[in-house]
C-alpha cells in the first residue's frame, strides 16, 4: 500500500506565454537637413509636456526654419495615440516631436506612438525622463525597434518651476536634432544618464538582467 511518504505527485507546468519572438522593424529614413521640415508635435496630455513641448519648438524655432509646425494632443496618456490621430499626424509632418514619459503607462504609450509614426516613415523623437529609461528600453525591445534611440531629461516633470521646465527645455533642444537626422546621441558628458539601465538605452545594448523583465514585457504587449 502506498503511503504519502512513499508518493510524489508530479504536476507538469506549462508556460503559457509559449514562443516569443520580435521582428526588428527599421527606423524611418533620416532627413539630409531639418530647414523646411514640418514639424509634428504629440503632446500626451501629462503635466507639464504642453510647457516643454511649446518652449522645445520656440526655442528650436530660432535656429530651424521650419516648414510648418502643426501641434496634437491625446486625451489619454496611458492610451496608444489612436490609428486615424497618428496616420494624420504622419501625413502632415516630416519629423516629430512627442513626449511625455515620466511613469509607467505613458512611457510606454509614448514609445508605442513613436514605433507607429516611424513605422510610417516619420522620424520621432520621444522624450522620456531619468527615471525610466529602463521602461523605454524594455518596451523598444518588445516592439522590434531597438534603435530607437530617446531623448533622455531628467526627472521629475510634473511639479517643478518654471526655471526647471527652461532647463528640461534646453536638454530635448540639445538632443532632438541627432535623433531627427540619425546622428549618434553623446550621454557620457550630459550627466543624465548614469544608471546601467539610462546607459544600455543609450548605447543599445541591454544588461543581462533585463532579460526576465523584456520576457515580461513582449507577453503583455502582445496583449490587447
Amino acid at each position: 500500500m502506498l503511503t504519502p511518504t512513499s508518493t510524489r505527485c508530479l504536476i507538469p507546468v506549462y508556460d503559457p506565454r509559449g514562443d516569443l519572438g520580435t521582428v526588428a522593424t527599421p527606423l524611418a529614413p533620416r532627413p539630409k537637413t531639418l530647414h523646411g521640415l514640418r514639424l509634428g508635435i504629440l503632446d500626451n496630455s501629462k503635466w507639464n509636456a504642453n510647457k516643454l513641448l511649446r518652449g522645445t519648438s520656440a526655442v528650436l524655432g530660432k535656429s530651424i526654419m521650419f516648414g510648418d509646425i502643426r501641434y496634437y494632443v491625446k486625451h489619454s496618456f496611458s492610451k496608444d495615440a489612436a490609428p486615424d490621430l497618428i496616420a494624420e499626424i504622419a501625413r502632415n509632418s516630416d519629423i516629430v516631436l512627442t513626449a511625455i514619459g515620466d511613469c509607467g503607462s505613458c512611457t510606454s504609450c509614448c514609445i508605442r506612438d513613436a514605433v507607429a509614426l516611424e513605422q510610417r516613415g516619420t522620424p520621432t523623437a520621444v522624450v522620456v525622463t531619468t527615471e525610466f529609461v529602463r521602461e523605454t528600453e524594455l518596451q523598444r525591445r518588445a516592439l522590434g525597434m531597438d534603435e530607437l534611440l530617446p531623448i533622455i531629461i531628467r526627472h521629475p516633470v510634473s511639479s517643478i518651476t518654471d526655471a526647471e521646465i527652461a532647463e528640461r527645455v534646453e536638454q530635448i533642444c540639445a538632443q532632438a536634432p541627432a535623433v531627427w537626422l540619425g546622428r549618434r546621441l553623446d550621454r557620457a558628458n550630459d550627466h543624465l544618464s548614469t544608471s546601467r539601465d539610462a546607459d544600455a538605452v543609450a548605447t543599445g545594448h541591454p544588461g543581462p538582467d533585463d532579460e526576465a523583465a523584456f520576457n515580461a514585457l513582449a507577453f503583455a504587449a502582445c496583449q490587447p
